[in-house]
């Protein structure tokens, strides 16, 4: 199943800012795709907040800090100004180091880090689209949670690009690698999800 365009026109974040909020969008390359309905399940809420607050209290007191979707990620091409950017992201969790990148509207720059947990609607969308957007972009790690697989998918950005990806199952923490010291448990969190359906 893969995510609806809102039109065959190509937009910009000045344009993104005029519609209405019932609606979630992302930009890619000007064009938009309709983020909801559905709503995300339970279980990729779960992982999604978990993931958050492992890292927010690994951040604790240190320069670097999380966000949750929904956020906007401005991600320019070049220098072109705000409403001439023509890609918007909202990872799912993120990670900026460089605070200068945070202003009110959300991130304008490439995160150290993107987390996107899979879901049926989105997983084409994530895999494809946003890791080359996020590559483009100089994104340093990018993660793809699989919740009914209960693997991780990392890439790690060298020489501008993400090589071929590790892939970790859940039966131990994951390392955060842009994050010395940080890693994402998961027994507990698998403890108290139900079971995947096979």
């Amino acid at each position: 199943m893969a995510l609806a365009r809102r039109d065959d026109d190509l937009h910009t974040y000045a344009e993104y800012l005029t519609w209405p909020d019932e609606r979630r969008y992302e930009l890619i390359d000007g064009v938009a795709y309709c983020m909801v309905p559905p709503a995300p399940t339970l279980e990729h809420q779960d992982f999604a907040g978990e993931i958050y607050r492992q890292i927010a209290n690994a951040l604790q007191g240190k320069p670097c800090r999380v966000f949750i979707a929904p956020l906007d990620v401005r991600l320019p091409k070049a220098d072109e100004t705000d409403e001439r950017v023509d890609t918007v992201v909202q990872p799912d969790v993120l990670v900026v180091c460089q605070t200068g990148k945070l202003d009110r509207r959300g991130v304008r720059g490439a995160p150290d880090l993107a987390v996107e947990v899979l879901s049926p609607s989105t997983a084409s969308h994530d895999h494809l689209r946003k890791r080359r957007v996020y590559e483009r972009a100089g994104v340093r790690e990018y993660w793809l949670v699989h919740p009914t697989d209960r693997i991780v998918t990392v890439y790690r950005l060298a020489n501008g690009e993400f090589g071929k990806p590790d892939v970790f199952d859940m039966s131990e923490a994951t390392p955060v690698g842009v994050l010395p010291g940080v890693a994402i448990a998961w027994e507990g969190l698998l403890q108290r999800l139900p079971q995947p359906e096979d």
